[in-house]
């Protein structure tokens, strides 16, 4: 019997759930012992065996024979699911599974093409950056009977991530009831990652909410969770169509959106815009050490200093001192920025000639632009943004006309604001919890805050003041939100 391999797991997105995890999906979508149940993406089989009339897709052939070596009264078919699910004529009263998780960059091809197809044809329309596992939840659906019901472990990103909202707003329009199970500890140790459980049931239907269930860990039972709070869509809308930020108690939330009403209290976006910096294309090629510039002879008006990473990133500012200590330590922080070099001296087109050189031209990014050799979007903001971080995000005043990579965010101000102010705004605990409700869980414990998530954080502007119970809240629902990315 062939056997699947690590690599081809990966590379398919296969984590196996945990038998408690199956059997209580199972039996929320079971009614009677005669429903047939589909499993989309059934990998060795631990959703079939938990069911005699099972029918399970499987792409890879080890997994398909594992499949039915587990659960051997299965049908189990080999094949693209997407393919399989526009020519079945076969309909369900169950599904039920692990959708595969392939990120956007290697979901892609024929099979993406098929996927956001089927897709569409209930509804939802996923752009080109959507990962696997949302088309995979929407072709299900259009799979059941009516009244049909399904469950499934799906990751934590349908709490927040954009191409989860055609996925809600497509089961929603579909569905008498649609559900999001919330679970704090991780049903994958393994993983990085968080998985979260859906829940949907009544197809042919219709739902104005999203019913939320919280719960620290998860606990096998045969009956559903209960319900921790009711979503309206109108509210899931306002919210940024941002499911985790009803993480918070009622309450916290409802302080924390009063205090984003008052005046003086804007979004990052109204003071200033945020970006990622420059994509070089060959890090090691474009970026030297001084001792490497001098060794070359380089002229210096074609070196920038630049910040490579988050972690060279001081506290506060970014000073001629943080500077000359980076170029004492021979620190490989020098860009070498060509753009509006009439001519190349001899030391430069012996380095741009090299063999070295050449093998870099071939690269994606470099041979796609013309000179290869010149760095676009290379600028000195007045501010950097890490973008993934531990405790809160820095923000960091550029004194001394440095630029970035796009491993941190490039700020740069509107008109009538200053560096300084916006540092004090960004110090008052409004932004911390702001920072935990639009950023993201990276896994680790790390927040990740992307551009258009930081242009959406709020903060003062102007002065403002909180009472003792407002200081609270913000400090208990900080705490909260960073418990649930697991910051220790």
């Amino acid at each position: 019997m062939a056997v699947s391999s690590l690599e081809a797991r990966k590379h398919l997105g296969q984590v196996f759930t945990p038998v408690a995890v199956a059997r209580s999906l199972v039996s929320w979508v079971i009614e009677k012992e005669g429903d047939r149940l589909l499993d989309p993406s059934c990998g060795d089989g631990r959703f079939l065996s938990c069911h005699r009339a099972s029918v399970g897709v499987e792409l890879e052939e080890g997994g398909a024979l594992l499949a039915k070596h587990r659960a051997p009264w299965s049908a189990v078919h080999q094949a693209d699911f997407f393919v399989w699910a526009s020519e079945t004529q076969e309909r369900f009263e169950a599904a039920a599974g692990n959708p595969p998780f392939i990120r956007y960059q290697r979901f892609a091809g024929g099979i993406r093409d098929r996927a956001l197809q089927e897709a569409a044809k209930l509804g939802a329309k996923f752009s080109g950056l959507t990962s696997s596992w949302a088309p995979f939840i929407v072709v299900t659906s259009k799979l059941l009977k009516p009244g049909g019901r399904m469950a499934f472990v799906v990751p934590a990103e349908i709490g927040h991530a954009p191409y989860a909202v055609p996925v809600l707003a497509a089961l929603c329009d579909h569905f008498d009831q649609v559900r999001v199970i919330a679970v704090c500890d991780k049903l994958f140790p393994g993983l990085s990652e968080d998985a979260w459980l859906l829940y949907a049931s009544g197809f042919g239907g219709r739902t104005e909410s999203i019913e939320l269930s919280v719960a620290e860990r998860f606990v096998p039972s045969s009956e559903l969770p209960k319900v921790t709070r009711n979503v309206p869509l109108s509210a899931w809308r306002s919210a940024g169509c941002r499911l985790r930020k009803f993480l918070l108690a009622e309450d916290s939330l409802a302080a924390y959106q009063e205090l984003c009403n008052r005046p003086g209290v804007a979004r990052l976006a109204d003071v200033a815009s945020v970006g990622i910096g420059y994509v070089s294309g060959a890090n090691d090629f474009f970026h030297l050490r001084p001792s490497e510039a001098r060794s070359q002879g380089f002229p210096g008006k074609v070196l920038r200093v630049t910040i490579r990473k988050a972690e060279q990133l001081p506290r506060v500012r970014v000073d001629a001192r943080a500077v000359r200590r980076w170029l004492d330590g021979d620190e490989p922080v020098l860009l070498l920025d060509l753009k509006g070099t009439d001519e190349l001296t001899p030391s430069l087109r012996r380095y741009l000639s090299s063999e070295r050189a050449r093998e870099v031209r071939k690269g994606y990014k470099c041979r796609n632009r013309d000179p290869w050799y010149v760095v676009p979007d290379v600028r000195a903001p007045n501010a950097f943004l890490s973008y993934m971080s531990g405790v809160r995000p820095v923000l960091v005043r550029n004194e001394v006309g440095c630029v970035c990579t796009n491993s941190v965010h490039a700020v740069f101000l509107k008109a009538d604001h200053s560096v300084h102010s916006l540092q004090q705004a960004w110090s008052h605990p409004l932004v911390d919890l702001s920072c935990e409700l639009e950023g993201h869980p990276l896994g680790g414990g790390m927040l990740k805050l992307e551009p258009r998530e930081a242009a959406n954080v709020r903060l003062p502007v102007g002065k403002l003041e909180l009472t003792s119970l407002e200081s609270l809240v913000l400090r208990d629902a900080i705490q909260e939100m960073r418990h649930w990315r697991h910051y220790a």
